[in-house]
């Protein structure tokens, strides 16, 4: 199993070791496109009086820090990327207390994409950035599109014969989409919640607590050692966990929607 994640806003406030190894990170095969974005990043973040930098970034003066930090990544501390990222996905995740066997599951099947890095192991050690996937990138351009065609090369062989689970957000999603025998073999998730208004069952998308609820899912077939082989088998694998999944109808090369439902956030 592969699963696909997106990374999050929040982030760890430093790193704890030595620097950036770029030649150290997972998917080397993605390390050229990898140094462009890294190159164009430093030196915007580096430039002039930073007004440009924060408006390609989208940072609010409040934030204004990010930029030195971005400017410093080839020489600041770094940590693993299981440890980087601390939004709610993460969070619900817990990967610090997973059990050694769901671990190092954890280890051989996470896959985090990043407008800065394209995507990494959470054993990847990199350092705390800001740069997101809808970043228009000078001279890049728009950072989804830019990472379409190296991925299109290096994912296929990283998601081998086995599921793919993609919790990815829209944005993170447009820098790789599975296509032909991957498609069919890779699941997306959305949560929905079902309630009772006035007396008839409504239900509705969730935003933050999707997040939490994939986090939550994604740990509990971890620590059930789950290797299911198909979205089928996920469905199957996923009920037995006492969540309640519809799966939907798949159109022909694209993958099989599941729903998930639950009746408290």
């Amino acid at each position: 199993m592969l699963v696909l994640l997106p990374p999050s806003e929040g982030k760890a406030a430093s790193g704890e070791g030595g620097p950036l190894d770029p030649a150290g990170l997972a998917l080397p095969a993605l390390n050229p496109a990898r140094e462009r974005v890294l190159d164009a990043l430093t030196a915007l973040c580096a430039e002039g009086d930073g007004a440009e930098a924060m408006r390609v970034l989208g940072l609010s003066e409040g934030l204004r820090g990010e930029l030195a930090r971005n400017a410093g990544l080839r020489t600041a501390p770094a940590l693993p990327a299981g440890r980087l990222y601390t939004g709610v996905l993460y969070d619900a995740l817990d990967l610090a207390a997973l059990a050694p066997a769901a671990r190092a599951a954890a280890e051989r099947s996470l896959l985090v994409f990043s407008g800065l890095w394209g995507a990494l192991r959470i054993t990847d050690r990199v350092p705390p950035y800001r740069c997101s996937m809808g970043v228009k990138l000078p001279p890049l351009g728009a950072l989804g599109p830019y990472w379409r065609a190296a991925m299109a090369e290096v994912l296929p062989e990283a998601a081998g014969e086995g599921l793919v689970l993609d919790l990815r957000s829209s944005a993170y999603a447009a820098a790789w989409r599975p296509t032909g025998a991957v498609a069919s073999r890779t699941a997306t998730v959305r949560v929905l919640h079902e309630r009772e208004v006035a007396g008839v069952v409504k239900r509705s998308v969730v935003s933050h607590f999707n997040k939490a609820t994939k986090g939550r899912l994604l740990r509990d077939l971890l620590q059930a050692g789950a290797e299911p082989r198909d979205p089928g088998e996920l469905a199957v694998a996923l009920r037995d966990l006492t969540y309640t999944v519809e799966q939907q109808p798949a159109a022909a090369g694209k993958p099989v929607p599941l729903d998930v439902v639950v009746t408290e956030l």
